[in-house]
């Protein structure tokens, strides 16, 4: 017990408290932006990245990983906040807290293994080319001041960790938004800052309970609402879970992950916050920061609430360009290059899967489209493939009225046409052996294609004999087959 919570908590303290005051400095901008696409006021945001943080430290699955408002979960509030208004857009975080802690119980962490590695780099290509298209507007007609910034601001994040002795003691986003906002209040720059991007809370949150009326309307009204976020929140904190894991080298338990988020969902609607999941940017920006445990995240969520409510007069003279240079890092160093190395040397079908993926998530700016999309294509490769995977011989006995059929491979719905198509109906026999030894029958599909074959032969006056399925077939085949049972044809023709 005392040695898991060293290692979840304390293992780190320097690297997580250094990282977790960047990502506090980065969550700012971020979550005003997300709360802007909402239709919510700033604070609303800032709340919601902050109970979300600090909850997620203790209740999640991913040591490491931060949690908070984001803009895939912001873009489907839009309508509801519109509509209906914050009161209503509470209680759906409430009810998507609540569905995230079922599908925790109900272990549906576990799907992420049905996510193919393709998948994964497109999804985090994908981000890595929403990160820097969402600087984009930070760049656009600007003084050159703005460039000259973000150009000195990724020259300290890239060169910073190579001064000797300093290089290392220090992360170099944290260098850089020091610096910069330092140059940028003793040259009197007249350049776009945090304040800018809305007005900062000046009080801490407190408990609120959504004013909406309790009946089934309401709950007609809001479960739409509550599905969409459960599903899209869970979807990107599995992927981004995934990506720190591979980041870190290190497991971690995507269930109580599940649980977590819900948990914090839950924290954050009762405090007046939005809805929210795991950021893929913050998360990058913290592990690259140095940070390993939930120290870090618990930092980042208590100092972004310190800065936003206490130190709002200094954080408001932020300049933005200092956070496009951190963001453009993370968008280089999220992006997989190795994906665009290894395109030739990858089968099609992988390299079809990763292009898709990223394709969809970028027209559509909605990650759970492109990984689901993803997903689908990466499943219909794989059936054709596994498809093909399906041989069958024959032999004829020295009677010539005899012939043995030898199937090897996998009969489910991909395959079940080929297997039908091996067997010659016509041949004037007395008796047909099949023998699946070799074989495996996956679907009912799979089982009607069997009872196809047999009555088909059994129509010609042939005698036919199974012989060979394993336990597992031979199970789907007693319960689901007719061609062994009385009136077998009837029943086919009854499907």
């Amino acid at each position: 017990m005392l040695y898991t919570l060293k290692q979840e908590w304390f293992s780190n303290i320097r690297g997580d408290i250094l990282s977790g005051l960047v990502v506090a400095l980065a969550l700012i901008p971020e979550a005003i932006a997300f709360s802007i696409i909402a239709g919510v006021d700033p604070k609303v945001g800032l709340y919601a990245s902050f109970c979300i943080a600090v909850v997620i430290a203790f209740t999640g699955g991913r040591p490491g990983m931060i949690s908070a408002a984001t803009g895939a979960m912001a873009l489907l509030m839009v309508t509801l906040v519109r509509e209906h208004g914050l009161e209503y857009l509470l209680a759906a975080t409430l009810l998507c807290g609540a569905l995230q802690i079922l599908a925790g119980y109900l272990k549906l962490g576990g799907l992420m293994r049905f996510v193919s590695r393709s998948v994964v780099t497109g999804f985090v290509n994908a981000l890595a080319i929403l990160i820097f298209m969402a600087q984009l507007p930070e760049l656009v007609n600007v003084t050159w001041h703005v460039y000259a910034m973000c150009a000195a601001g990724l020259a300290i994040i890239y060169l910073f960790p190579y001064v000797p002795r300093i290089g290392k003691l220090l992360p170099s986003p944290l260098v850089c938004i020091l610096t910069l906002t330092a140059v940028s209040l003793y040259l009197g720059l007249d350049i776009r800052t945090v304040g800018d991007m809305g007005e900062l809370p000046d009080t801490l949150p407190v408990f609120l309970w959504p004013d909406v009326p309790l009946n089934f309307e309401t709950l007609a009204i809001i479960f739409p609402y509550s599905a969409a976020l459960a599903v899209v929140g869970l979807l990107e904190s599995m992927m981004t879970a995934t990506i720190v894991d591979d980041l870190t080298d290190t497991p971690s338990d995507k269930n109580r992950e599940c649980k977590g988020q819900g948990v914090a969902n839950i924290a954050s609607g009762l405090m007046g916050g939005m809805a929210g999941c795991a950021m893929i940017g913050q998360s990058v920006i913290n592990v690259k920061s140095g940070g390993r445990t939930r120290l870090s995240c618990l930092i980042a969520g208590v100092v972004l609430l310190i800065l936003v409510v206490f130190l709002s007069d200094w954080v408001r003279q932020i300049p933005m360009a200092a956070l496009v240079a951190v963001m453009i890092m993370v968008s280089i160093g999220t992006f997989s290059w190795a994906s665009v190395r290894d395109l030739k040397r990858y089968p099609l079908s992988t390299n079809i899967v990763m292009l898709v993926t990223v394709a969809v998530v970028v027209w559509t700016h909605n990650l759970a489209f492109g990984v689901l999309a993803g997903v689908l294509l990466a499943s219909l490769f794989f059936a054709n493939k596994v498809g093909h995977y399906l041989a069958i011989s024959s032999t004829l006995d020295a009677s010539g009225r005899q012939r043995t059929y030898k199937v090897t491979g996998q009969v489910f719905f991909s395959s079940a046409d080929k297997f039908i198509g091996a067997f010659d109906f016509r041949e004037v026999l007395d008796k047909v052996v099949i023998d699946l030894s070799s074989a495996h029958f996956w679907d009912i599909t799979a089982v009607s294609s069997l009872d196809k074959v047999v009555i088909k032969f059994r129509r010609e006056g042939t005698e036919v004999e199974v012989l060979g399925l394993n336990q597992a077939s031979a199970t789907i085949v007693d319960r689901f087959g007719v061609h062994d049972k009385p009136d077998a044809v009837d029943k086919l023709m009854g499907q």
